[in-house]
């Protein structure tokens, strides 16, 4: 397979119309470009300063079969790949002088993409991220019950809503959403698209709390869902997970999905318990480019 395979653009509305199609196919695998490239086109693909927004679509038989997309800071998004197509990409990219900070995938995709790079340009790879993706099969409330409510989170509650988010950032080690944050910048986080939902106590104490994407695709992703160190234990944040789950299957949504820490055995088996199911796993790599040595004198 020879890298000019790979069909390159920087306008999002083009790409979105050839490859939609192939993005929409697998909506709960393909999640995330799905979100990203939204997002991408709503708010405008490049940010001031930063290089082009580049997204590609791999085609044969006149059907697309793959796609990436390069993120103004450097994120490299793909769907699926075998080994010869994270190869091929490889060389189309280095070809291009399209050098991606941090690629994310399933772990396949990453592991070869990542091999493959190395192999091109001598950038080693680090892994940084792995995760479980789940899909709800049965959505399925948790026994016993919480006593409370599920409540959107409205204005009022935009100032813990920040909070929690950074709570969050802090728990799992989300650095890059967190320092937005700090600098003000809400905007420029993960969580700025997202609507949330509260699990009130009976008191109107707000306990947990849910976040979800909007629907893309027929698709929502659940993210994020915490609920504070010394409320935990009590099933809030099972109940808010399903009170999200469930309203976006009223609104329509075929595919409900969310990430899990494989670390952590407590999220893994709430989300089994109310009714996701494990798809896949996925990873991210980080590259360490190694600058040339200076000449000698």
């Amino acid at each position: 397979m020879l890298p000019d395979d790979w069909q390159l653009t920087e306008n999002v509305d083009d790409f979105r119309a050839r490859a939609g199609d192939f993005l929409r196919s697998r909506p709960a695998l393909h999640n995330t470009p799905l979100t990203d490239i939204e997002k991408l086109r709503s708010r405008g693909a490049d940010a001031p300063g930063a290089e082009a927004t580049v997204f590609g679509r791999l085609e044969s038989g006149g059907e697309v079969r793959a796609i990436f997309y390069r993120t103004p800071h450097g994120r490299l998004g793909l769907t699926p790949l075998s080994a010869e197509q994270a190869g091929s990409l490889a060389a189309c990219l280095a070809g291009f002088g399209h050098s991606p900070s941090n690629v994310i995938a399933d772990h396949e995709t990453a592991t070869a993409f990542a091999e493959a790079w190395q192999r091109r340009t001598g950038a080693a790879p680090v892994p940084f991220w792995r995760t479980h993706l789940y899909r709800l099969g049965t959505l399925t409330p948790p026994q016993p019950h919480p006593q409370g409510r599920g409540r959107v989170a409205g204005e009022k509650d935009d100032e813990q809503v920040v909070r929690w988010c950074r709570e969050f950032c802090v728990d799992v080690a989300e650095t890059v959403s967190m320092d937005a944050n700090d600098a003000g910048s809400w905007a420029d986080t993960r969580f700025a698209d997202k609507y949330f939902t509260f699990w009130d106590t009976p008191d109107g104490i707000p306990v947990s709390m849910a976040g979800s994407t909007p629907m893309v695709g027929g698709m929502v992703r659940v993210d994020p869902v915490y609920t504070p160190a010394h409320f935990r234990g009590r099933g809030y944040a099972g109940a808010v997970t399903v009170e999200v789950s469930r309203a976006a299957l009223t609104a329509g949504a075929t595919d409900v999905v969310l990430f899990a820490d494989p670390t952590n055995p407590t999220s893994n088996a709430l989300y089994q318990r109310i009714g996701y199911v494990h798809l896949a796993d996925f990873t991210g790599y980080r590259f360490s480019y190694v600058a040339p040595e200076a000449g000698r004198k």
